[in-house]
């Protein structure tokens, strides 16, 4: 059955309309507060096969409205289900370890609604693809701000018809409306373009994921490129992480531990406060919070691995442990990245 889209699951009647995105707030504000207002028609999610370019959607955790650019194929690597076969050993992080097998999964690159953006900074960084310059600033790095990765499962598709649904600098740009499609959004020349170009590190391929005491880490890495400093090689990487509490006990994340292993032999450990200078609280009401940060080394490869501390309501702590995963430089390395340069 199609519905109207008043309002993404999790962000209901049991949510204080403070904390609505703004897609489902009316332009004006009442004395009662802000009126929802209608943005679209509900669509069937897809169980199997891919969304469409095009396709407009309501992220299910974090609400903003956002559209499809074009799909990724991942191997996600889920610590939480058991292999048939284990290998116990353990690791430098004194974890027990084991082989875990990727399974393909898609994830989609998406343009998110400007419009949202304010309304999601107490859950997520309002999410950039960030890259090095082309020229020979070895510490610069640029970001395209409002461009996310999208699992699969956290789509909320809908239809609407607006011919200019979503507030994006690049939605012009990437993407031109057809009448005559379904969806009616189809990609430019530009996108198409822009990504074969952009390619080396738009790319998504693997996602870890790894769940203590019912707090689900999601770690997505991505290599950036290589650059010459001080006649040594620097390889860059982001990495995007997702902190989610499965139950419904408040806790808040304390500090984060990193040990950072380069094949040049070297072991770096990095404690400190919180994560990029938040602390945040985990609730039912707001179970995720996701944020980047990025990592160089003088080597093509490494792993990084970790845990999170997090706090409970009576004052006791527990650690959380992060995946670890891999840092790979690309094999087929190509020119830097173009940015938005046609």
């Amino acid at each position: 059955p199609r519905a109207r889209v008043l309002c993404p699951p999790g962000l209901g009647a049991g949510s204080a309309s403070a904390n609505l995105p703004s897609c489902l707030s009316a332009p004006r504000n009442r004395l009662e507060g802000k009126v929802l207002e209608t943005v679209g028609v509900f669509e069937a999610p897809k169980q199997h096969g891919k969304y469409e370019t095009g396709q407009l959607f309501l992220h299910s955790v974090f609400g903003y409205r956002g559209i499809v650019l074009f799909p990724w194929q991942a191997r996600l690597y889920d610590r939480d289900v058991a292999s048939p076969v284990t290998e116990k050993s353990e690791n430098a992080a004194g974890h027990g370890s084991k082989e875990v097998k990727g399974k393909t999964h898609t994830y989609y690159q998406v343009l998110i609604d400007a419009r949202d953006c304010p309304h999601i900074s107490q859950r997520s960084q309002t999410e950039a693809v960030t890259f090095l310059a082309n020229h020979d600033d070895s510490r610069a790095l640029y970001a395209i701000p409002g461009l996310d990765y999208v699992s699969h499962e956290d789509i909320l598709p809908y239809s609407s018809t607006d011919q200019v649904p979503i507030q994006h600098e690049l939605f012009e740009r990437f993407l031109m409306y057809d009448q005559t499609k379904v969806p009616p959004f189809v990609a430019r020349d530009t996108l198409c373009a822009w990504q074969e170009k952009n390619h080396p590190w738009l790319e998504l391929s693997d996602v870890h994921r790894e769940t203590t005491e019912n707090i689900r880490v999601t770690v997505i890495p991505f290599y950036m490129g290589m650059r010459e400093a001080q006649n040594s090689h620097v390889y860059w990487w982001r990495y995007c992480i997702r902190l989610e509490n499965l139950d419904s006990e408040v806790v808040q994340l304390r500090e984060r531990h990193w040990r950072i292993f380069s094949l040049s032999g070297t072991l770096e450990t990095v404690r400190g406060r919180g994560v990029v200078g938040r602390e945040p609280v985990l609730s039912k009401e707001q179970p995720a919070f996701q944020y980047s940060s990025h990592v160089s080394l003088q080597a093509s490869s490494g792993h990084m691995w970790g845990t999170f501390r997090f706090e409970r309501p009576d004052g006791s702590h527990f650690d959380v442990r992060i995946p670890p995963f891999s840092l790979e430089s690309n094999k087929d390395e190509k020119t830097p990245p173009s940015g938005l340069h046609w």
